[in-house]
């Protein structure tokens, strides 16, 4: 059995005062897998937005398919019998088809297409997770409608063709995986009645895909870690591998070697027939945006919000402290973009999840979680309230708020709030969109209107008070670290060409990761870089 232990994150470089604290993964979360025809292994990134093409001996990745070559959001992939490579698109609900001379075609199916598969006889599948919840037929050539064969499955997630002629696939909220045969049922509502399905295994904590391998056994991932081969005959399961939890997805080359990706840590791990494994791809920070600083006997612990995890750092050494994962199940933070300090707590805010939680990292646990925020974007400690940076709903309804015994009373209307930052009774908040960042409470009074402190900024995301007194400001459009005189509006650059700036999947926060800034108290400055999942320390 394999243990995962040497699989999150590159080493921290020697010396820790220089500016890269801690390297992440190369990849900004590994998602949907597969070996193309050239023998080079595909790796779907959701959250980076591409497609690694990947040397399957040496893990080098030889190339990045990125947005302009067609991508948006994908998270599974696969060949078709031509060669073209086929992949979804989550959010947009679009299949897109990239011939092999470089053609793309689409078809729109439904938001939340996810897993995707062919027959052996080319027959082409793809369902809904998360958005939606069905199973269709697609003509490979993306022209007819799809066709519907069933919904209400319960999110059947990465699938594949049995050599008995039937599709596989694990129902990620029922903890099993099942087989249907796809011609039993056209348009059905309630599958279990209308459809020829069986379960094939169950006991799963939340699998996420199957592959067969050549020799017709069938293997599943589990998100707590597991890698499982199952005996279809009988639904017998043996776990040949633990890693990690949040895995996503599998795949088999031509020689039985077996590559697991995650969604959580971003590596992809090759396992060999007779079990030895090999980290290709070694896993760390996906998509660091928050940073907060806790300090204890002159020990700096840098705490980074990573999406899929709460990762903590030694501000001297970037060695890793700790990892907290945010999965179902797992643990009740619930997918952190940003962080702060709250005395020895931390305030986590999530616009995935809608949702800022209070969280003691030394007792590892969530003491406060408020679910009445849309799409918070950040969130600090101001005078013993939350102030939090929140997108609202629609246009109009950007605003920073405080959480008061009252009720949420409204700070400050903005375009896109993104960063805000604290001083005793002072509160600045910067926005996204406008570029400006501006004063909204001075010694405990709020300011009608604002006071704008600097303007024409571009994208400027997370803050921070210096120990002197100034503005920290990630301008992430101009990939730089600014600092601001909150007085005069003067600003200097502390650093330049910062690996930020990520671009957003389409449906997601504009300010995506935010990457952020965060004080020391021995004067260090920590800053996230969203596009190069790294942690600088200047």
């Amino acid at each position: 059995m394999l243990a995962g232990t040497a699989l999150l994150g590159i080493s921290p470089p020697a010396h820790a005062k220089r500016p890269v604290l801690v390297e992440g993964a190369r990849l900004h979360g590994s998602n949907g897998v597969n070996v193309g025809p050239d023998g080079r292994l595909y790796v779907a990134s959701f959250l980076g937005n591409e497609i690694a093409v990947v040397n399957r001996k040496s893990g080098a990745i030889v190339r990045r398919i990125e947005p302009p070559e067609g991508l948006d959001g994908p998270d599974d992939l696969t060949f078709g019998p031509d060669g073209s490579l086929y992949y979804t698109s989550l959010i947009p609900g679009n299949v897109v088809r990239r011939s092999r001379s470089g053609h793309i075609t689409q078809q729109h199916v439904a938001p939340g297409v996810n897993p995707i598969t062919f027959s052996d006889t080319g027959r082409l599948f793809v369902a809904l997770d998360f958005f939606g919840d069905a199973l269709y037929e697609l003509d490979p050539e993306l022209s007819d409608p799809p066709r519907l064969i069933a919904s209400n499955l319960g999110f059947l997630n990465g699938m594949d063709w049995g050599p008995d002629g039937r599709l596989y696939g694990p129902i990620w909220t029922q903890g099993r995986v099942v087989s249907i045969d796809v011609d039993s049922c056209t348009g059905a509502v309630d599958p279990e009645a209308e459809c020829d399905i069986q379960t094939v295994a169950d006991g799963f904590f939340i699998p996420a895909a199957v592959k067969f391998d050549s020799c017709g056994r069938l293997h599943a991932v589990d998100q707590n870690g597991e890698v499982v081969r199952i005996d279809v005959a009988t639904g017998d399961r043996e776990v040949i591998a633990e890693l990690p939890v949040g895995l996503d997805n599998l795949a088999f080359d031509a020689q039985d070697n077996l590559y697991v990706t995650s969604a959580a840590d971003g590596f992809v791990v090759r396992i060999a027939p007779r079990g030895r494994a090999r980290t290709l791809l070694p896993g760390g920070l996906i998509l660091p945006g928050g940073v907060a600083v806790l300090s204890e006997g002159g020990v700096e612990s840098v705490y980074v919000a990573d999406t899929a995890s709460l990762r903590s750092f030694d501000g001297d050494t970037g060695d890793v402290l700790d990892v907290v994962p945010s999965f179902l199940g797992v643990t009740d933070l619930h997918g952190p973009a940003t962080v702060s300090a709250d005395g020895s707590s931390l305030i986590l805010s999530s616009w995935f999840a809608s949702v800022v939680q209070v969280y003691d990292p030394a007792a590892d646990v969530v003491l406060e979680s408020y679910s009445d925020f849309v799409s918070p974007l950040n969130a600090v400690r101001f005078q013993g309230d939350l102030v939090v940076s929140e997108l609202g709903a629609g246009p109009g309804d950007a605003r920073v708020v405080r959480q008061t015994s009252g009720g949420h009373v409204t700070l400050a209307p903005m375009t896109v709030p993104s960063g805000l930052a604290v001083s005793g009774g002072d509160l600045w908040a910067a926005d996204w969109a406008t570029g400006a960042v501006l004063q909204v409470v001075s010694g405990g009074v709020a300011l009608s209107p604002p006071l704008e402190v600097v303007a024409g900024l571009d994208q400027p995301e997370g803050m921070a008070v210096d120990l002197d007194g100034t503005l920290l400001v990630v301008e992430s459009g101009r990939r730089r670290l600014l600092r601001v005189d909150p007085s005069t509006g003067h600003t200097s650059v502390v650093a330049r060409h910062l690996e930020v700036g990520l671009e957003a999947v389409t449906g997601t926060a504009p300010t995506f990761a935010m990457s952020s800034v965060a004080v020391g108290p021995s004067g260090a400055l920590y800053v996230t870089g969203d596009e190069g999942n790294v942690l600088y320390r200047f």
